[in-house]
């Protein structure tokens, strides 16, 4: 097959790949994690502390799965062009957040256990020594936020300023009058591998705060079970934080978006198209090629014999989600 025989039918799917914002913050927060990291290791080595050689270890954890997050930016950009993707390198990136979000869930596990332990076999606390060490995690933690919140929020108005063409032959997207101007965040970019990045450092802030509660009330008034149940309760919730981003990351990696609002777009077109005779829908597939652009394909039947895959694509191209469709019509006569 000779893909320069027919350049009237060719349609590139460059899909821009951001303007590196999320990369650059991703791997900002990755460094300042793995200083973090040393910083409680050696100390904790030298204080023979066991409260900052756990946190350090843990940190390292975190720091592991920020920097997969900032691996899968590097190599979605260093193959956004490589045409054996045929629908570019973001998936990459769902991937990497996927991953993300698997280390996290382990780490929710190992502190369940760890502090269930606890309860049950208590160890005397440094309470002063404790309470510094998640004082200073929770700045740092709440410091790496600031600077992931403010690359995804640059990167998204990056995203939306582009507008997302993806020169779909040469004729631009319109925004579908069926789609309106309401868009769900998940629509505007969300970036599911920048949201695991968040996440890990959400997670090691909300734990930093729970333990300072803890620590504070227990030094005050000798709650020292107050230690290992806060433990329970932030693996609890970091739990639950994997549990949803492991549900969205799926979710695009094995195609399972069928109940997307583009696919009811779809539908709402073809049931009100002008055309002669009636038209329905027998088979449609829809799949997500980029944050926020979709392929389609689908087979019609229709009472018009006129009627052909062109006149079809030309209306499907409104829906400015849609980056590429495939279209096939049987001409049959419906009851």
């Amino acid at each position: 097959m000779n893909p320069h025989k027919y350049p009237q039918f060719r349609h590139p799917h460059h899909f821009d790949v951001g303007d590196r914002s999320a990369e650059t913050g991703t791997k900002i927060v990755m460094w300042i994690s793995a200083a973090m990291m040393v910083i409680e290791i050696v100390f904790g080595w030298l204080f023979n502390s066991m409260s900052l050689l756990a946190d350090g270890w843990h940190m390292s954890s975190h720091t592991l799965a920020i920097g997969l997050s900032a691996f899968a930016y590097s190599a979605a950009r260093r193959h956004a062009h490589d045409t054996r993707f045929a629908f570019g390198t973001w998936k990459i990136e769902v991937l990497g957040g996927y991953t993300s979000a698997i280390f996290l869930l382990a780490i929710a596990l190992l502190m369940f256990f760890s502090s269930f332990e606890r309860m049950y076999q208590p160890l005397a606390i440094e309470y002063v020594q404790a309470i510094a060490v998640a004082v200073v995690g929770l700045l740092v933690n709440l410091l790496c936020a600031y600077i992931l919140f403010q690359s995804g929020h640059h990167h998204q108005g990056h995203t939306n300023e582009e507008g997302h063409e993806h020169h779909h032959g040469s004729r631009p997207h319109k925004r579908s009058s069926l789609a309106g101007s309401d868009v769900s965040p998940q629509d505007l970019g969300h970036d599911l591998n920048l949201r695991a990045a968040y996440l890990h450092v959400a997670s090691d802030a909300a734990t930093s705060l729970f333990a300072i509660v803890a620590l504070v009330l227990g030094w005050l008034f000798g709650f020292d079970w107050l230690d290992p149940l806060v433990g329970i309760l932030g693996a609890v919730l970091i739990a639950f934080w994997s549990k949803n981003l492991l549900l969205e990351t799926s979710q695009v990696l094995l195609d399972c978006e069928m109940d997307h609002p583009v696919v009811l777009e779809i539908e709402a077109l073809i049931a009100e198209f002008p055309g002669k005779g009636h038209l329905e829908i027998a088979d449609l597939h829809v799949w997500r090629v980029a944050k926020n652009a979709y392929s389609c394909a689908m087979v019609l039947v229709s009472e018009d014999r006129q009627l052909g895959p062109q006149h079809i694509k030309k209306e499907i191209e409104k829906i400015k989600k849609i980056a590429h469709s495939t279209i096939e019509i049987q001409h049959v006569l419906l009851a």
